[in-house]
C-alpha cells in the first residue's frame, strides 16, 4: 500500500510539473502531445506515398513536403504558440529535427532499396 501511495504521489507531481511547463511557456502540453501523436499516422502514410511515387517514377516533392510537415507539426506549434521559450529548447528541437530527418532519410533509402530488390 505504501508503494502504491508513493507511486501515485510521483505521478501527481509529474502531472503538476508537466502542466506547469505549458503555463510557463504559453503552450498547452495536451495539444502538443495530441499533435505529436496524431501526426504519426499521417507521417507514415506520407512515407508510403513517397516510396510509391519513387517506385512509379512520379514526383516525390508532394510526399516529401507532406512528410516534412507532419514531422515538424508539433514543434511548429511550440515555436508559433510558445512564449519565453529558452534558447536551449530551440537547440534541442533543431537537434531532434536534424536527427529525425537523417533517420527518416536512411529509412526511406532502405525502403526504396527493398522495393528495387523486389522488382
Amino acid at each position: 500500500m505504501i508503494i502504491k501511495k508513493v507511486i501515485m504521489e510521483w505521478i501527481n507531481e509529474f502531472q503538476v510539473w508537466f502542466m506547469s511547463l505549458g503555463e510557463a511557456y504559453g503552450v498547452n502540453p495536451i495539444i502538443f502531445g495530441a499533435i505529436y501523436v496524431g501526426a504519426i499516422p499521417f507521417f507514415t502514410l506520407s512515407i508510403a506515398w513517397l516510396v510509391r511515387n519513387y517506385r512509379l517514377q512520379y514526383s516525390i516533392v508532394p510526399p516529401v513536403l507532406s512528410a516534412s510537415f507532419f514531422f515538424v507539426s508539433a514543434y511548429l506549434y511550440l515555436i508559433i504558440a510558445g512564449e519565453n521559450v529558452p534558447l536551449w529548447v530551440y537547440g534541442v528541437v533543431v537537434g531532434m529535427l536534424v536527427y529525425g530527418g537523417w533517420s527518416t532519410y536512411k529509412k526511406v533509402k532502405s525502403k526504396i532499396k527493398e522495393e528495387a530488390d523486389e522488382i
